[in-house]
């Protein structure tokens, strides 16, 4: 791999350092490319969950289930046949509350990588689902054998994640977070001063792998196979500044880590692959007005190139 980098110094994530990194082999089936749970998908917004498990079967994750709310599990289990979909307890309004979990307590026993947030749609409910999640964790010990799954927090659940307290201790080191520019200064609590510095500084503050406007960072000073501590991502295109975009980054980082990739890889690889789609669809279609859910079926083409 590369040499080290520092925060004013990114390492450079160019197709020969990926070629480099190589994905872990596919394996023979669909239990050894690792399962995804996906979290989210209120009544309003059932769409951003369904872009996300797409994704994260685009970036070969072996198998999908959508833990939605229960108004439109049904439609997101048909929307994509190929995912398990399993209803939550919603409100009124038909946002996920933080109730209900026994639910899903045999896939989260098995997932590989939680995904946490796409379409969530109340900031209140979500630190409520967090709470139950992290009190859950505690309560199987995984906070002491640092086991369990990978954790990806996007959207609403990135919020969360600041009003949680130390309880999201049993999390740290396996955790990534896919902020956007105003959810990394809710992260921080203050405005963006240099990005590079400040994707760093909430890397080290949650103990996290940081993806972030083409910058990723992972925790100062922790053992980890990989050289560097920040990286940034040398493609991309304007039009990712679409609806729906950050779903699909978010799952293609949730699938890769389901493959086996540490938490570091799975950012770099997949925020390349989301930015090198965009360059892809931006070529073909014009700049402007591709769709998110174009993106992900990009990824396996480009995954192809870059793992040969």
């Amino acid at each position: 791999m590369s040499t080290p980098s520092d925060a004013a110094s990114p390492t450079l994530v160019t197709p020969s350092l990926l070629r480099d990194w190589p994905l872990p082999a596919p394996g023979e089936d669909k239990y050894s490319r690792g399962s995804v749970l996906v979290i989210g998908g209120a009544r309003a917004t059932p769409g951003a969950a369904l872009l996300a498990g797409t994704a994260a079967l685009r970036a070969g994750a072996g198998k999908l289930t959508l833990a939605v709310g229960e108004s439109v599990a049904v439609q997101l289990g048909v929307a994509l046949p190929e995912c398990g979909a399993m209803g939550l307890p919603e409100n009124p309004d038909g946002s996920v509350t933080g109730e209900g979990l026994h639910r899903i307590s045999s896939y989260l026993d098995r997932a590989d990588t939680l995904l946490i947030g796409p379409g969530l749609d109340d900031q209140d409910l979500a630190e409520d689902l967090l709470h139950a999640l992290l009190e859950r964790e505690t309560g199987t010990g995984r906070k002491d054998d640092g086991g369990g799954p990978a954790v990806v927090l996007d959207a609403y659940a990135l919020g969360a994640l600041v009003n949680v307290g130390d309880q999201f201790e049993p999390w740290k080191g396996r955790l990534i977070l896919t902020p956007n520019t105003k959810e990394a200064e809710i992260l921080l609590g203050r405005d963006l001063k240099d990005l590079p510095a400040d994707v760093a500084e909430i890397a080290d503050r949650y103990q996290a792998v940081v993806s972030c406007q083409g910058l990723i960072a992972r925790p100062s000073g922790t053992e980890a196979p990989e050289d560097s501590e920040l990286w940034k991502i040398t493609t991309g295109y304007g039009g990712l500044g679409t609806s729906g975009s950050g779903d699909v980054l978010a799952g293609a980082i949730a699938g890769l880590r389901a493959r086996g990739t540490s938490e570091a890889q799975a950012a770099c690889w997949g925020t390349h692959l989301h930015a090198a789609a965009a360059d892809r669809l931006a070529s073909t279609l014009g700049p402007l007005g591709f769709l998110a859910r174009e993106l992900a079926d990009e990824l396996p083409a480009l995954m192809l190139e870059l793992n040969t």
